[in-house]
């Protein structure tokens, strides 16, 4: 067990490791204490932000947005290599996840796959997001990637881990995809590689660079890089849809979440939740997951289940089933529902945060 760290001796700790921090607000007072319990930790956790713009990326992880309440995480990974810290208690990053995958990273022990959703993991992680589309086209900057592996092995650090308490959100909950993306310089973001840059920077003293800087030969002047047009806003969806939808037992049931049926139509990337009121007979276990439906050839591409809930005795359940990723110019991101008993969806409401790619 871990007691996690104050916000100096956090400040402290990353300083010490290298980090180049940044303080945002009130970043030391702000978080979700008030809504659960922060701690004992037991690991670190990797993001991407679905979002672009290091400023307006560290506004929304500071301040969240309407179906999800800030802070997003602990430290947001800039791409001039900067990490600006926006909480130091408990944060909305990890969600539910695999009790068997925080349990191996509690043992340090080789990850099983998630195919869970059973575990606070809010209580346990420290998150870092860096600011990426996670559409597997955006680069994270060398910068980004060399700030995260600091941070990660400061935290590790200070509490005594090695680089297997060092976990993706992808490895954590099922559906995710982050971290995600080309790295500049090549290769794509690896949770495997990442693990052991860390276990490389933890086999050093604190501050210092593993990699041993050899002699290089004089090369051509680096030409100017070109300026990037302007990245497009984020836009901010909330749909509605009073009808009902009948769930045979057994069968996952496509749900109507906006006009077309689909909840968000490409190309974009995404951070989508959706909120379902399901009525039936109480103890009815019910599972939802979300699939990408490519136009062309109709074939979904299914998710393992992410979410789910037991009806209660009063016979409803308020169920909610949160995405993040990216879309291609004609895909569908859609949602079904299954439930073990009959049971009716009386109420359906989506929202997302999308930027148009």
């Amino acid at each position: 067990m871990a007691t996690p760290l104050s916000a100096e001796r956090q400040l402290a700790a990353l300083r010490t490791e290298g980090v180049k921090v940044s303080e945002h607000r009130s970043w030391r007072t702000h978080n979700r204490n008030h809504k659960g319990a922060w701690g004992p930790v037991h690991g670190v956790m990797i993001h991407h932000t679905v979002s672009s713009g290091d400023d307006s990326s560290v506004a929304l992880c500071y301040n969240g947005h309407s179906a999800l309440p800030g802070p997003l995480c602990h430290g947001v990974g800039r791409n001039d290599g900067t990490v600006a810290l926006v909480s130091s208690g408990r944060a909305n990053h990890a969600g539910s996840g695999d009790g068997d995958v925080l349990r191996a990273v509690i043992n340090e022990t080789a990850l099983p796959p998630a195919n869970e959703a059973n575990t606070d993991g809010n209580r346990h992680y420290y998150g870092l997001e860096i600011v990426n589309l996670g559409n597997n086209k955006d680069t994270y900057t060398r910068a980004q990637y060399r700030a995260a592996v600091l941070w990660a092995a400061a935290l590790c650090r200070a509490h005594g881990w090695s680089e297997r308490s060092v976990i993706g959100h992808k490895e954590w909950q099922p559906g995710k995809i982050d971290p995600r993306g080309p790295i500049e310089g090549g290769g794509s973001f690896s949770m495997t590689q990442f693990r052991a840059d860390v276990r490389a920077q933890l086999a050093t003293k604190p501050g210092s660079d593993p990699t041993p800087t050899a002699p290089t030969k004089p090369t051509a002047p680096t030409p100017a890089v070109k300026e990037e047009p302007p990245v497009p806003a984020t836009k901010v969806i909330t749909e509605s849809v009073p009808a009902s939808d009948r769930l045979p037992a057994g069968e996952y049931t496509l749900i109507k979440l906006a006009k077309d049926t689909a909840a968000l139509q490409g190309p974009c990337t995404y951070v989508v939740t959706a909120y379902a009121t399901i009525t039936g007979t109480p103890g009815t276990r019910v599972t939802a997951r979300y699939h990408d439906l490519p136009l062309a050839t109709g074939r979904p591409s299914l998710d393992l289940p992410i979410d789910g809930g037991v009806i209660g005795p009063d016979g409803t359940l308020n169920l909610s089933a949160t995405r993040n990723g990216g879309l291609d110019a004609k895909e569908q991101l859609r949602l079904e529902l299954r439930a073990d008993a009959d049971a009716t969806v009386t109420r359906r409401v989506l929202r997302a945060l999308r930027t148009d790619a």
